[in-house]
């Protein structure tokens, strides 16, 4: 009788490869929401051609660019052809319900994580030759006169919620610091307002920073990574400057809407986390800024609970809301 049971049962516990190995049965399409040439864009590209390859089908980039990312996230929550997945900031997985109750989305019910891609840290940064601002680029005494400025410095960000918001916001509560938030349209933008001398500080990501560096214009006081960083190797961490509980993280990810078939979920997980650590894409990952991962859809899993806990408790302290 257990074997007939068991024999019985073969068949019904075969169906769910079977049925990720007959998908796709058209174009796979990536819902990134920024714009062509963002960094999120080029990412998504960039795994575009190994996963029609693998696939055996079209995989094509489609950019629905608005609210931080939020129209393409509500976008692929509701999808239900099976065939849609997004690519993703921190933000859009974790904490913009948080700053937003009324998102139409909940990331943590409408999506299910499937790839950590890469992570980067923040540079802390400084002009050259701005009045104030210690010609060294020694953190402790950076932010020494930071706290002696108070609210007479600003710092910039690419807007309200993001990681170079909370971030500062972060470093604030821990450091005594007390510079005015300035938003900006993106990273790009702040690094003009601070060579122009409108800004005393902000956390960049590494690649726009040590091009300012080079340059001469921009001073790298510190990076938020726990320890240094590959992405910028010559920096120390902030906490190497006795700031603690800074440690924070700029990543990208895969997520699929929870409707799509669990089967299909896994198959697509464990591809694009191949793709992610092959020696190729993990060149063009960090040539993009990006510390390649590609984790298992637990390991995203994690890491969106653990960043929203994180996040999440600089948003209450700062009383932090979308504008």
């Amino acid at each position: 009788m257990q074997r007939r049971t068991l024999l019985t049962l073969a068949p019904a516990l075969a169906l769910p490869s079977a049925f990720a190995d007959a998908w796709p049965a058209r174009p796979l399409r990536i819902i990134v929401g920024f714009p062509p040439g963002s960094s999120p864009d080029l990412t998504a590209r960039t795994f575009a051609e190994p996963l029609a390859q693998a696939l055996g089908q079209p995989v094509v980039v489609e950019n629905k660019v608005g609210a931080g990312g939020n129209i393409a996230a509500h976008a692929v929550a509701q999808a239900r052809d099976g065939h849609t997945v997004g690519l993703f900031i921190n933000g859009n997985l974790t904490i913009a319900r948080l700053l937003n109750p009324q998102l139409p989305y909940d990331p943590a019910r409408d999506l299910a994580p499937l790839s950590l891609l890469g992570t980067s840290p923040l540079l802390l940064t400084a002009p050259v030759g701005q009045d104030g601002v210690p010609a060294s680029g020694n953190a402790r005494a950076f932010l020494a006169a930071a706290r002696q400025a108070g609210d007479r410095w600003s710092y910039g960000t690419p807007g309200v919620g993001t990681v170079g918001h909370l971030g500062m916001e972060l470093l604030k509560a821990r450091t005594g610091i007390d510079p005015v938030h300035v938003p900006y349209p993106g990273y790009p933008q702040v690094a003009t307002a601070m060579l122009g001398g409108q800004l005393q500080m902000a956390l960049l990501p590494p690649a726009l920073a040590l091009a300012q560096e080079r340059a001469g214009r921009l001073r790298l006081i510190g990076v938020t990574s726990a320890g240094r960083s590959t992405l910028a190797p010559g920096v120390p961490s902030l906490a190497e400057a006795g700031v603690q509980g800074v440690q924070l993280e700029m990543w990208n990810a895969f997520a699929a809407p929870a409707a799509m078939a669990a089967p299909v979920r896994a198959r697509l997980a464990a591809l694009i986390g191949g793709i992610a650590r092959s020696p190729e894409v993990r060149a063009k990952l960090f040539q993009q800024g990006w510390q390649a991962v590609g984790s298992s859809t637990e390991g995203l899993a994690n890491r969106i609970q653990a960043d929203t806990r994180a996040l999440g408790e600089i948003i209450r302290l700062r009383q932090i809301k979308a504008e």
